[in-house]
């Protein structure tokens, strides 16, 4: 039997700080998308509740495009991640992925789906 108690090894400690720096790693790729992510969805619901019913769907998108702009969403463009019908009301259907370089050839794939109305955003 053992007198003395021992601690951790070199190894898990070691082992214990490159788990850490990875899961610090993937924090980091992804906690930028879902931010914008969530900057996008809550300015599209203000809009939504902002606009009138009779909204031209490409006037829509240009007030977007500048509210994500003064919000510094800069890598996406509204054009290209969300479509503006407007039947019945308004509605945006915002869907799009970003791919993340992670770790040598493995990329970070996040996908982005979401649809608005505009009398469900206004009846909130």
């Amino acid at each position: 039997m053992r007198k003395n108690q021992q601690g951790a090894s070199y190894i898990a400690i070691l082992i214990a700080v490159i788990g850490f720096a990875f899961l610090v790693k993937i924090a980091i790729a992804v906690w930028a998308p879902y931010w914008d992510d969530r900057v996008v969805d809550s300015q599209i619901t203000e809009l939504l509740q902002s606009s009138p019913a009779d909204t031209d769907p490409s006037k829509f998108a240009s007030q977007m495009s500048q509210r994500l702009e003064m919000n510094n969403v800069r890598d996406l463009k509204f054009d290209e991640i969300a479509q503006v019908t407007n039947i019945d009301g308004l509605q945006v259907k915002k869907d799009y992925e970003i791919r993340k370089p992670f770790l040598l050839n493995i990329d970070l794939v996040l996908k982005f789906e979401k649809s608005f109305d505009q009398r469900s955003v206004q009846t909130k």
